[in-house]
């Protein structure tokens, strides 16, 4: 599909910023019933859509406050094949779910773009599996099938790129690439790391990034760090400062909370951490890694995180 171009934000070093914890927000803080975590189902009655749309709009109004760009991501994190299947929709509806979700962002962009420089339209992908364990792993080859069937779908949208979020082992991401790579589409990865800073796995993020980058014809437009407190994985990136790896790290979508990802999957109330904490933690990798330009949350995050986060990262 023929698309106008966006600038992404490995091509500037002006900041981005992108939403908070959409399903956290929804489930906790608005009341919603979301199986298996997937925002992408209140897509189909009137109510649900509307309380995407406004959950993104307030952090529309968060970037033309703070004079920010901004990245708007679809709400599919949930919406492959297998997770479609377990929430009782045919197949058939991978690609309508998907590009309705794209669409939704269309309009959102088409409401702030005077009042916003740059807003990057992204396509979500989220993990085959579990966000937290990487069970039933596959291999690259498996993933990149398995994968190309929704972004096949967001290539033929209106999308500037897609982004794998709390991407777990190092294989599926590197199918996630190689499949974007064949959809001509940039794509970004996201890294979940543990308390320790590694991945689920135990492999080093360094090392994740590094075999990813080496097992593809194309590279993607940059990484990030997801589903993490910014305490959990810091000691792990300065020990890397000034090495090629962490210049490859563009964005960080922290979460609020401390906990690890045991101790959030056991969790029945919010755990909403310490906005202000986060802001200056945020700051903190700002200062150390002056490159880094995407800056949103993650799991228990909302508005107030991300606005403290913004005056934050701004200043840093």
């Amino acid at each position: 599909m023929a698309r106008i171009k966006s600038n992404l934000p490995n091509e500037s070093a002006e900041l981005f910023l992108t939403d908070g914890g959409l399903e956290t927000t929804l489930v906790f803080l608005e009341g919603f019933d979301l199986p298996y975590f997937a925002a992408f189902d209140l897509l189909k009655d009137e109510k649900g859509y509307q309380a995407i749309k406004e959950y993104y709009r307030r952090y529309l109004n968060i970037a033309k406050e703070f004079r920010t760009n901004f990245i708007l991501e679809s709400p599919t994190w949930r919406a492959n094949p297998d997770w479609i299947h377990k929430l009782g929709y045919p197949a058939t509806a991978l690609t309508e779910i998907n590009t309705k979700a794209v669409q939704l962002l269309v309009d959102l962009k088409k409401e702030f773009e005077s009042d916003i420089d740059s807003i990057v339209l992204s396509g979500c992908i989220g993990p085959r599996g579990d966000g937290y364990t990487p069970g039933n792993r596959m291999t690259a080859e498996e993933a990149e099938t398995y994968h190309t069937a929704q972004i096949a779908v967001f290539a033929d949208t209106s999308v500037d790129m897609v982004s794998a979020i709390t991407m777990n082992y190092v294989e599926e991401a590197i199918g996630i690439v190689r499949a974007a790579n064949a959809n001509n589409l940039p794509v970004v990865i996201s890294f979940t790391v543990e308390t320790d800073g590694k991945l689920p796995t135990g492999m080093r993020l360094k090392d994740a990034i590094e075999q990813v980058d080496q097992s593809v014809a194309n590279p993607p437009a940059y990484f990030m760090i997801n589903c993490a407190h910014p305490t959990h994985f810091v000691d792990e990136l300065q020990a890397g400062k000034n090495q090629q790896w962490t210049k490859r790290i563009r964005g960080i979508r922290a979460n609020a909370s401390c906990k690890s990802h045991a101790e959030l999957d056991e969790a029945t109330t919010l755990d909403r951490g310490d906005p202000q904490e986060l802001g200056i933690e945020n700051k903190r990798l700002k200062d150390l890694f002056a490159h880094l330009n995407v800056f949103g949350g993650c799991c228990g995050t909302d508005e107030e995180h991300v606005r403290t986060i913004a005056s934050q990262t701004r200043t840093a």
